[in-house]
């Protein structure tokens, strides 16, 4: 079992590349993530977690990861990737969303804020703040965005 992580960062990134692969990979590298093993999870934002500026993990490391990632193979197509994380009162967990699609940054911010509110509400939880990272990439010949949620300890 991981530690539960005590540090998290929003971050969004977007490249392109010569394969599917090799774009994902350039966008982590973009988005500051791109050197570490991401474990994908689910929407939780650990009680007592601190929003850190930039990630200060070992490479190699593995790294719990919320994120929404789109790859796209058709020139001028838009994608986007958002992800948002609702905190709530003092002491208490959060809820992180992620989407990817083929809209503008704006839509797709606008969806992972909207999930982050119905989240809390369904919960009965009292939303606080949400902060929210995203990107659009114009697809030239491969693309990918990506926006994730990174925890550590």
């Amino acid at each position: 079992m991981l530690d539960t992580p005590r540090k998290f960062v929003l971050v969004a990134g977007a490249a392109e590349a010569d394969t599917r692969l090799t774009a994902f990979d350039r966008a982590l590298l973009h988005a500051g993530i791109g050197n570490v093993n991401l474990l994908k999870v689910s929407s939780i934002l650990p009680p007592h977690a601190q929003e850190e500026s930039h990630p200060q993990i070992a490479p190699g490391s593995l790294v719990p990861t919320a994120y929404g990632a789109i790859t796209s193979e058709h020139p001028g197509e838009l994608i986007a990737a958002a992800v948002a994380v609702g905190i709530g009162d003092p002491g208490e967990y959060g809820v992180i969303m992620e989407f990817s699609g083929r809209v503008s940054r704006q839509e797709a911010e606008d969806a992972v804020r909207s999930m982050v509110e119905e989240a809390f509400s369904y919960r009965e939880r009292r939303l606080t703040r949400v902060l929210v990272s995203g990107v659009e990439y114009r697809v030239e010949h491969i693309g990918c965005a990506l926006a994730a949620c990174v925890l550590w300890s």
